[in-house]
């Protein structure tokens, strides 16, 4: 399957100056593949990034304009843009919503069939933790309108991918960080080279037609399938267990028949006011 990412020869990856694509920028460089970062900030320098092998565009996914540029020459898209906490409800309509919509128009327009799309755990944040790993295509059940959000870009994807024959995998991703944050970590962290494997497989499986997929590590304790990653080659090989004796010492033993933040997908999320940035 790696050959179809060889043949690559460019991604536009939006949301490039944030923190997730920049995890996944070194990862991805390769001697024959140019990254082009579309943000509406410039992104920063990496240490043993090719600078000419990366091309920066400045801009909004909100600007039909900007995106029809950004598709040009463009083999495959990493979809990251977009407000990525909770918001007030024109900024997530407008940011994740709208842009959404308008990058999956442009995609098809410029002949661009691959999407990969930056979902969330978040979408389905009011599902209670169960005692088996739950499956990727949970239904909604959003946590804040950022997960409501991410429910309608899922929902858009479908659209494209059914109407317009286009590769569509939306990843519900957890916690992915250099190291997982706090005890919800142990179950939903996905690690940075596991990110890289998870995109890397995204971008490499022949016709996938539409999938949702979990974006986690290999975790002892993960809370969600692997079935789905697995499927489309994605074999994550980190654990967040390695964590687990620091996390217990700093926070306790996790309580996962009482504490909310340990009992519902969403954690925490589900006890922040609508709208309200935190």
């Amino acid at each position: 399957m790696l050959a179809m990412l060889l043949a690559m020869r460019r991604i536009l990856i939006t949301g490039g100056a944030g923190k997730v694509a920049t995890l996944l920028r070194t990862g991805l460089a390769r001697p024959d593949l140019v990254l082009r970062l579309l943000d509406i900030r410039e992104p920063a320098v990496l240490p043993g990034v090719d600078g000419s092998r990366e091309e920066i565009m400045i801009g909004s996914v909100t600007d039909p304009d900007v995106l029809a540029e950004a598709m040009r020459d463009v083999d495959a898209v990493v979809h990251l843009g977009g407000q990525s906490r909770e918001s007030d409800v024109r900024d997530v309509i407008e940011s994740n919503m709208y842009g959404t919509y308008l990058l999956f128009e442009a995609a098809r327009a410029a002949g661009v069939s691959r999407v990969v799309l930056a979902s969330s755990n978040h979408a389905a944040g009011f599902h209670p933790r169960g005692e088996e790993p739950a499956p990727a295509d949970l239904p909604g059940r959003p946590d804040t309108l950022y997960g409501w959000s991410k429910v309608a870009m899922e929902a858009c994807g479908q659209l494209y991918a059914d109407r317009f024959g286009m590769d569509v995998i939306c990843l519900r991703i957890g916690l992915w960080f250099p190291t997982p944050p706090g005890l919800r970590g142990l179950a939903l962290w996905l690690s940075p080279d596991d990110g890289v494997r998870l995109i890397e497989a995204c971008l490499s499986v022949p016709s996938p037609g539409f999938r949702i997929v979990w974006g986690i590590s290999r975790n002892t304790r993960r809370w969600f399938s692997l079935a789905e990653g697995e499927a489309i080659g994605y074999f994550p090989q980190d654990d967040a267990e390695v964590f687990a004796e620091a996390l217990i010492a700093k926070h306790g033993e996790p309580d996962f028949a009482a504490d909310p933040v340990l009992t519902r997908l969403g954690g925490q999320w589900c006890d922040v006011p609508l709208g309200v940035s935190y």
